[in-house]
């Protein structure tokens, strides 16, 4: 009895250990929440401060933003996230860069009309300096 209950605790803890998170994936987690509250609070020194200046930012409809016009549209109102839900989330951590996938859904008012999407995301990030940066992102609507 007690070598079953042995290998049973071995085999959990051999099973938990796979979904432990190491420190880059942590700190890229929450550069994603600091993306996602600057995206439906934005603000134009945590909007700078999250992205690279070479972002590249895909939308579901092919439309590709740079950093200046990704700020832009989310401070004027043009890109206006009521409410971001994200689930699914993975984070692969390859060096310096870091690949996250998600779904979005979100209540929107775009230009003052509300509406709704559900989108599946994909995220480059890149660490410089110590600190997780926007690299690119691209969307494709589910």
């Amino acid at each position: 009895m007690k070598s079953i209950l042995c290998s049973f605790f071995l085999l959990l803890a051999v099973s938990l250990s796979g979904f432990a998170q190491t420190a880059d994936e942590k700190a890229v987690a929450a550069a994603v929440e600091k993306l996602k509250t600057a995206m439906v609070n934005p603000d134009k020194n945590n909007l700078n401060n999250i992205a690279l200046p070479e972002l590249s930012y895909g939308h579901s409809n092919g439309l590709i933003e740079n950093k200046a016009t990704f700020m832009e549209n989310l401070l004027s109102g043009k890109s206006d996230f009521v409410k971001i839900d994200l689930t699914d989330q993975t984070i692969k951590v390859v060096g310096n860069t870091a690949l996250v996938r998600h779904t979005l859904t979100a209540e929107t008012k775009n230009g003052g009309v509300p509406g709704t999407t559900k989108l599946s995301i994909l995220l480059i990030w890149q660490k410089q300096q110590g600190q997780w940066k926007l690299l690119a992102r691209q969307a494709v609507k589910v």
